[in-house]
C-alpha cells in the first residue's frame, strides 16, 4: 500500500511539474475583452484599457509590442507602441494608420504602409519614434533578412491591353523617396488563365534567406476561389509558380531547416472539399506530395520539426450544396512527411474546435473554441504525446508567442 502511494505521489509530481515548466517557459501576448494582455512566468498581466486592441506583434528582443488599436466598425486602425521596459503604451507618430506593420528581423524598428506609402520608425532613447518615408506605391511588403532593405510589390494597372505585369522591387531603409534608389527586383509576367494576378503579399522568406515566398493574387472576387503560391530566388532571378490555394497567410509556411514550403492546395472558396496539405521542395523540379487522406480536409498548418507537420483537420462535407456553411469541426494531426505515418494528437470535446496551432520549440499549442462562438481557450501540450492542458481562458484570438526568431 505505501509503494502505491509513493508511486502515485511520484506521478502528479511529474505531471504538475511538467505543467509548471510550460508555465516557466512560454511568454505570450494576447488579446482578452479587446485589451492587451500578457502572460509571462505565469502571470497574466492586462497591459491596456478602453482600447480595441487586435494584431499584437513582438520586437525581435521582445521589449516591445506593437498593435493596432481599432473600433468595432473597422473604421480605425491606429498603430501603437506598448514598451515593456517603461511599462506604457505609445504612439510613434500621433497620426499612424495602418493595417500592416512589421518589426525588422535584427532591430527594434517597425514598418508600415499607410495608404501606399511605406513608412520606417525612426529612433528617440532607444525607442521607436517618429518616422522616415521610404516609398510610394506600395503594396505589399516585407523586410530582406538582413534587416536593411525592403522587398516591395506594386498593384497591377488595368491598361486597354489588359493588366499590365506586377513589379516588385528592392528598396534599402533609407530611400527617402528617392526614385534613384528604387531598384527593379523583379516582374511577375501575369497571363490568364495560368497565372494571372493583380498583385503580390504576404512575402516570408526561407529558414537560409535564398527563396522567398509570397501569393500571387488575382481580381477580388476571383482571389475569394484561388491565390498561387509562388517562390523567387534572393537575388531575383529564378521564380517559380508553386500551387493553387486560397488566400490565407497561415496556410503556407517554410521548413525550420529546408528549402521545403508546406502549404494547403486547393481551389474554392468553401472549406467543406478539396483542401489538401502538400510539401514542395523550392526549386520545384519534381512532382508534390500530398499528404491529406480521402475524405478528409485540412484547414490550417505548423510545422513542429524538419520531418513533422501540424494540420488542423475535419472530415469533408460533400452533402453540402446549399444554405448556411456548415461548422467544419477541426482537430490537430501530426503527418510525418518521411514515413507517412499521421496520428490524431488533439481531442477537442462535443460541438468544440481545434485550429490555429503553434508550436514554440517542443510545445504545440492551439486555440480552442465552442461553434458559433469567436472567443476560445488556449490549449498546450509538451511534445506530441504529452497531457494536453488549457494555458489561457477566453481570449479574443490565437495568442502570439514570443520566440528568438519572429516571423512577422
Amino acid at each position: 500500500m505505501r509503494m502505491r502511494i509513493l508511486i502515485l505521489l511520484t506521478l502528479l509530481y511529474f505531471h504538475f511539474s511538467s505543467n509548471a515548466s510550460a508555465e516557466a517557459s512560454l511568454t505570450a501576448a494576447f488579446v482578452r475583452d479587446h485589451q492587451l494582455w500578457i502572460k509571462e512566468d505565469g502571470q497574466e498581466i492586462q497591459l491596456t484599457k478602453d482600447r480595441y486592441v487586435y494584431a499584437p506583434k513582438w520586437s525581435y528582443d521582445s521589449r516591445f509590442i506593437g498593435y493596432i488599436d481599432g473600433d468595432e466598425k473597422g473604421e480605425k486602425s491606429d498603430l501603437f507602441i506598448y514598451d515593456m521596459k517603461e511599462k506604457e503604451s505609445y504612439q510613434n507618430y500621433v497620426n499612424s494608420v495602418t493595417s500592416d506593420f512589421k518589426w525588422a528581423p535584427d532591430k527594434n524598428q517597425i514598418a508600415y504602409t499607410d495608404h501606399g506609402l511605406l513608412k520606417v520608425t525612426k529612433m528617440k532613447n532607444g525607442r521607436p519614434y517618429g518616422f522616415e518615408n521610404v516609398s510610394l506605391g506600395v503594396s505589399g511588403f516585407e523586410w530582406f533578412p538582413n534587416g536593411e532593405e525592403f522587398i516591395v510589390s506594386s498593384s497591377s494597372n488595368l491598361l486597354p491591353t489588359g493588366w499590365s505585369p506586377i513589379p516588385l522591387y528592392r528598396i534599402p531603409v533609407n530611400a527617402n523617396l528617392d526614385k534613384d534608389k528604387m531598384k527593379p527586383f523583379y516582374t511577375i509576367q501575369t497571363e490568364i488563365p495560368d497565372l494571372f494576378g493583380v498583385d503580390a503579399d504576404y512575402f516570408k522568406w526561407s529558414y537560409d534567406g535564398k527563396w522567398v515566398s509570397f501569393l500571387v493574387i488575382p481580381t477580388a472576387s476571383w482571389s475569394m476561389d484561388s491565390n498561387t503560391l509562388s517562390v523567387l530566388s534572393s537575388q531575383g532571378k529564378h521564380f517559380q509558380a508553386v500551387g493553387k490555394m486560397l488566400g490565407f497567410k497561415d496556410w503556407f509556411k517554410w521548413a525550420p531547416s529546408a528549402n521545403q514550403l508546406a502549404y494547403i492546395s486547393g481551389e474554392g472558396r468553401f472549406f467543406v472539399e478539396n483542401k489538401k496539405t502538400t510539401i514542395a521542395e523550392i526549386p520545384v523540379f519534381k512532382q508534390q506530395k500530398e499528404y491529406t487522406p480521402k475524405g478528409f480536409v485540412d484547414l490550417d498548418l505548423e510545422w513542429y520539426s524538419k520531418d513533422l507537420v501540424i494540420v488542423a483537420r475535419a472530415l469533408e462535407n460533400l452533402d453540402w450544396k446549399e444554405g448556411p456553411v456548415p461548422t467544419m469541426f477541426t482537430s490537430l494531426y501530426s503527418i510525418n512527411i518521411r514515413t507517412g505515418e499521421q496520428q490524431q494528437i488533439s481531442f477537442p470535446g462535443k460541438n468544440e474546435l481545434d485550429e490555429n496551432p503553434q508550436v514554440v520549440g517542443l510545445y504545440i499549442t492551439w486555440f480552442r473554441r465552442t461553434a458559433g462562438q469567436s472567443k476560445g481557450d488556449v490549449w498546450v501540450k509538451n511534445t506530441l504525446n504529452g497531457e494536453e492542458f488549457i494555458w489561457l481562458e477566453n481570449v479574443n484570438y490565437a495568442t502570439t508567442f514570443f520566440t528568438s526568431k519572429q516571423n512577422p
